[in-house]
């Protein structure tokens, strides 16, 4: 037997998993390069145009046939065909077909990779990502102009472990069709790649960022892959086996009883009742959100809207979507966070190159700064309203006079929409998240005018203790047991309940089972989280007492270093659950607040 060979990757979704790996030949197709003759430009155009029609009829071939299976990746799928049909992208590949007179295939490699190296500089990670879209789209048509094979139907043995340098959303799609793959591993990606996102909407193990892992990886190997840890073995050993496979015998034994416990209310040992919701990016994701408990939604990413397009999505594509959303989960309230994104990442805005993005115009700043954009979206929320139980929150909120300011566009369109004599629903609660440092001071004040908060806590961790999450130089200070988080919290949620509003929390904290304790003991009563993070936390709510919490946060907070808080708050939750990887490590994703 081959000796075991450890790597360490990006955990990307949660789960463990042990199978013989199924490696995908992923390797782009060598691309030809010839000049042309002035005589052949107009029929390369022409082969070009060609190539363009043909992809774009498979894109929408590939998301018809998914779709009717009832599977997700339709709107990435759709975002491809609008990369297809960018003015940008096709005036500059023809416009290198004549005047540097050469083949198709050469030029739509050329400017895919000048697009691809604008992606390079963005701050946040999950635009970043979208870089690999640009790499898809001009491979499909390099092999379509060369007469490939493409979205070839791949027979992937019962819970093999999928491995590649990295994988299409077409090839995702068409891989997760029989439920059967054990996991997937690769060299490319982030938390917010394509494969990172279908693993987590379908609950597959998955690390992504292995690097050149995969290369040494051959068909048929024993893979063991831990997607909480990151961590992936090959040819590991007998002991090694014993121990992934007795892990995954637990989390068979605890999905099931999920299962049998989604409808059951989270509500400690001592009678507080604690109300689980589900973070969400994709109308998808819902009925796995629905199927592991979840009681609402309480954080609805909008940023997937501007994916991957020439110009920002319109007053009714946004409007479809909410709508799509609202009716699926019925009276259960659902809370849309409008746009979160820069102006480096808004189509068809002329972007300011920023030092620090993370602080610069951003989230609800930007949508203050662009009104025109801010009423498109709140227009189609007051529309939507109608649909559903509706709940909106303007994120990275600082300031009194922000809030006021974005109530009152609000209200500007919901009174515009009535001059129109379109129809909105009844008025809905209007909340802010609080994720920067100046909201939690005035906590006091923003609660008497804002009509919930929801506790961002990968931002208010990142601005409180001044680190760039981004950076792996200091990853290490990311501590959310830190003495000022925790006393930031605490002012948090005294002030909500001392103006009579709901708190939620729907940051990476609030789906660590391990941390559970400790928000409870805050009196925390709505944490938001992730599918597949609900039921681990609710087992926690319906074990623990919120007067035990208490004691053990009280004795924890008298220790002065998040290093000693952590270490005593691990160790009780291992006494208490008899089970160590309850106490996981938060680690936050761009865009979850």
């Amino acid at each position: 037997m081959s000796a075991t060979v450890s790597f360490q990757g990006i955990g990307a979704s949660p789960g463990v998993a042990v199978g013989h790996a199924f490696v995908l030949d992923a390797r782009r197709v060598r691309t030809p390069k010839v000049k042309l003759t002035k005589s052949e430009l107009e029929g390369e155009v022409l082969r070009f145009k060609t190539a363009i029609e043909l992809s774009d009829r498979q894109l929408e071939e590939l998301k018809t046939r998914l779709d009717s299976d009832g599977q997700e990746h339709g709107m990435i799928l759709e975002a491809h065909r609008m990369m297809l049909h960018d003015p940008m992208f096709l005036v500059e590949v023809t416009r290198l077909i004549k005047e540097d007179l050469i083949n198709a295939e050469w030029a739509v490699r050329r400017v895919g990779k000048r697009l691809r190296h604008q992606f390079d500089n963005l701050e946040d990670e999950y635009f970043r990502e979208r870089k690999s879209d640009i790499e898809f789209v001009a491979d499909r048509l390099v092999r379509n102009l060369m007469g490939e094979v493409v979205d070839q139907e791949l027979e992937v043995p019962p819970h093999a472990i999928v491995c590649a340098h990295d994988i299409s959303p077409a090839d995702a799609a068409m891989l997760v069709r029989s439920g059967s793959i054990g996991a997937f591993v690769t060299d490319l990606g982030g938390h917010t790649s394509h494969t990172a996102i279908v693993a987590r909407a379908r609950e597959v193990p998955a690390v992504v960022g292995l690097g050149k892992a995969c290369e040494s990886i051959r068909n048929g190997d024993m893979v063991a892959v831990d997607g909480r840890r990151g961590l992936v073995l090959v040819n590991p050993t007998e002991e090694q086996l014993a121990l992934f496979r007795e892990t995954m015998r637990r989390q068979l034994q605890t999905e099931q009883l999920a299962l049998k416990t989604a409808e059951l209310p989270a509500v400690t040992s001592d009678g507080v009742r604690v109300r689980l919701n589900g973070n969400m990016e994709f109308p998808e994701e819902i009925p796995s959100l629905l199927a592991h408990g979840a009681e609402g939604i309480g954080l609805y990413r909008t940023e997937f809207l501007f994916l991957n397009r020439a110009l920002p999505p319109t007053e009714e594509e946004h409007f479809d979507s909410y709508k799509q959303v609202l009716q699926a989960m019925g009276d259960r309230p659902v809370t849309i966070r409008t746009l979160d994104l820069g102006g480096d990442k808004v189509p068809g805005k002329k972007a300011d190159k920023e030092t620090n993005p993370a602080m610069g115009l951003r989230a609800i700043r930007y949508c203050l700064a662009h009104r025109e954009l801010f009423r498109v979206q709140l227009r189609a929320l007051l529309r939507a309203s109608a649909f559903g139980n509706l709940r909106v929150m303007f994120p990275l909120v600082s300031s009194i006079s922000e809030l006021r300011e974005a109530r009152s566009e609000l209200e500007a369109c919901r009174s515009e929409l009535s001059r129109q004599g379109v129809p909105v629903g009844k008025r809905f609660p209007i909340g802010i998240m609080v994720e920067t440092p100046s909201a939690a001071w005035i906590a006091d004040r923003l609660a008497q005018e804002a009509d919930f908060f929801s506790i961002g806590t990968n931002d208010l961790i990142q601005y409180s203790l001044a680190i760039d999450r981004q950076n792996r130089d200091v990853a290490y200070l990311y501590r959310p047991l830190h003495l000022a988080i925790l006393r930031s919290l605490d002012a948090i949620i005294s002030a909500a309940k001392k103006a009579n509003i709901p708190v939620a929390m729907c940051g990476e904290m609030a789906g660590d089972a391990g941390l559970t304790m400790v928000l409870l003991a805050l009196g925390l009563e709505e944490f938001s989280m992730t599918a597949g993070q609900i039921p681990m936390v609710k087992n926690v709510i319906r074990q623990m007492s919120r007067k035990d919490a208490m004691v053990v946060l009280e004795q924890a907070m008298a220790f002065s270093s998040a290093e000693e808080i952590e270490r005593f708050i691990k160790a009780d939750v291992e006494r208490r659950f008899n089970q160590g990887e309850l106490m996981g490590t938060t680690v936050p994703r761009n865009g979850d607040g």
